[in-house]
């Protein structure tokens, strides 16, 4: 059963990614060569659906001003590095293949759903998105930065503690898995929010120093993680239990 109160469930979308078909075995055909496909990882429906959600997955081809009207919640969620030309700076020798498409759209739908100020969790990528959007950095490869050391590994598993700042909204959400201010996450990322853009309160750090966690000055409807929520399967995190109450509130 489901976690919100809301007389329906509230609509949150999902942002994703287009790969070429012939990239994906199941799709490798000579005839579908040229085609593409949008693809979305399961985690993120799963939980929103548990929450309380109706989880919707959004398409390249859908107008980030229109749709985030039709929504009550958004989830910008992980994947490939954004293009360093957004925040001004050349590629590092260790950046991953950049999807400039999905960066040129993601960046657009985040931007309208701050316009229309609906409920918005930013995750892994998607929190160094709305970073950028605001006009800030990433740090490109962690393992060059010298407070930023500590390499994040497996995914599935809480293998580091995040120092959560006291009277954050990050607080809020997490005060039932919190041991004197430490939040035990997973991590899956080499990159990571480098000079806060307009805005941007850190209130989650890793031991090493690294952004974990983030949120914007009077927008209490926005919360950023840099881990992936959505991959601790042990519970409903509680990003997405708030997000999906904030959302319903909206429905």
């Amino acid at each position: 059963m489901g976690l919100s109160t809301s007389r329906r469930p509230p609509l949150i979308g999902l942002s994703g990614r287009r790969w070429p078909a012939e990239s994906i075995p199941l799709f490798d055909y000579t005839a579908l060569h040229g085609e593409e496909v949008d693809v979305h990882l399961s985690e993120y429906p799963k939980v929103l659906e548990k929450a309380g959600a109706l989880p919707v997955q959004l398409t390249r081809n859908t107008d980030p001003v229109q749709i985030v009207q039709r929504l009550d919640g958004l989830v910008m969620t992980g994947g490939a590095d954004p293009d360093p030309e957004l925040y001004g700076e050349e590629p590092h020798p260790e950046l991953g293949k950049v999807e400039r498409g999905r960066d040129d759209w993601e960046l657009a739908l985040i931007r309208a759903a701050l316009d229309a100020r609906i409920p918005m969790l930013c995750v892994c990528r998607g929190a160094q998105l709305l970073n950028i959007a605001l006009g800030g950095t990433l740090v490109q490869h962690l393992d060059e930065a010298p407070t930023h050391a500590l390499w994040h590994v497996p995914r599935s598993e809480r293998c580091h503690t995040v120092r959560v700042a006291a009277g954050s909204r990050a607080e809020q959400i997490y005060s039932d898995q919190l041991d004197a201010g430490m939040l035990p996450t997973n991590s899956l990322h080499h990159q990571a929010v480098g000079r806060p853009g307009a805005g941007v309160v850190i209130t989650g750090t890793a031991e090493d120093g690294v952004v974990e966690a983030f949120e914007l000055e009077g927008r209490p409807e926005v919360f950023a993680v840099q881990w992936h929520p959505e991959m601790l399967s042990d519970v409903i995190d509680p990003a997405f239990v708030w997000l999906v109450r904030e959302a319903a509130a909206r429905a």
